[in-house]
């Protein structure tokens, strides 16, 4: 029973492994590189990637004129600087815009030296000291001294006598510190009158004016002072006392 059964595993195990190629016949290693190559080759044709086009579709058109610009021969050689820059000047006008700027007429015209290119050379000292020396710049200085105009000081007008308070005045007639208790204040919501009453002024300077014009600061009627250092709504005399020191 064992010997029959032998041969029918052999059988199947033979029929489940695969075929072999037999080199003898003609389909070894080198046929399967092969085939492996053309199937690669296959593979990159069935690619479809647009080539470049051709030199000779490429367009021929040449550049112009326009696309390069004026060419450096349409320029006038014969200008020179000199014209360039007469013809800035010539198109600067002045504010109003119909007349170029000019110099005043009492200011003397300024000895520039020049080359034949409208160049200035004041740098040179050689081409300067052909046309200019020393004796005619002293004499332009004082003819430059000679229109000088002296504004000699006058007085001060006198102050305009002004019937109300001066706060600067009153500043320097005090010397105590800013929130020290010298005046008697009485009253209930001080605190509110201040801050309802000064709101109703511009600046501490005007609240400081009226406070004084009041009665302050011996009377603080509508509680611009609830502290009694006689100075409303926060005012601050230091600047005043300050300015007298420097």
């Amino acid at each position: 029973m064992r010997i029959a059964t032998f041969p029918l595993a052999f059988l199947a195990i033979s029929a489940c492994s695969p075929n072999i190629p037999d080199s003898a016949a003609g389909v070894g290693f080198g046929d399967y590189n092969e085939y492996q190559a053309q199937q690669a080759a296959q593979a990159r044709a069935a690619s479809t990637v647009s080539p470049l086009p051709p030199a000779s579709a490429l367009s021929e058109e040449s550049l112009t004129s326009a696309t390069v610009g004026t060419p450096l021969s349409a320029i006038n050689e014969q200008q020179t600087i000199a014209d360039a820059t007469a013809a800035t000047l010539a198109a600067t006008r002045s504010s109003s815009g119909t007349q170029p700027l000019q110099a005043s007429p009492s200011n003397p015209a300024p000895q520039t030296v020049e080359s034949a290119a409208g160049i200035s050379v004041e740098n040179d000292f050689e081409a300067v000291d052909n046309v200019r020396s020393i004796e005619s710049d002293a004499a332009l200085i004082e003819q430059n001294r000679a229109q000088y105009q002296v504004v000699q000081p006058t007085a001060l007008p006198d102050r305009v006598d002004d019937p109300r308070p001066n706060i600067v005045a009153y500043a320097l007639s005090t010397t105590h510190p800013v929130g020290t208790r010298i005046y008697k204040r009485v009253g209930i919501n001080q605190d509110a009158r201040f801050a309802r009453n000064c709101a109703e002024y511009g600046s501490p300077d005007r609240a400081q004016q009226d406070f004084l014009e009041r009665g302050g600061p011996d009377r603080d009627r509508l509680g611009l002072d609830p502290d009694g250092d006689g100075f409303a709504c926060n005012w601050n005399p230091a600047p005043f006392r300050n300015a007298t020191n420097g």
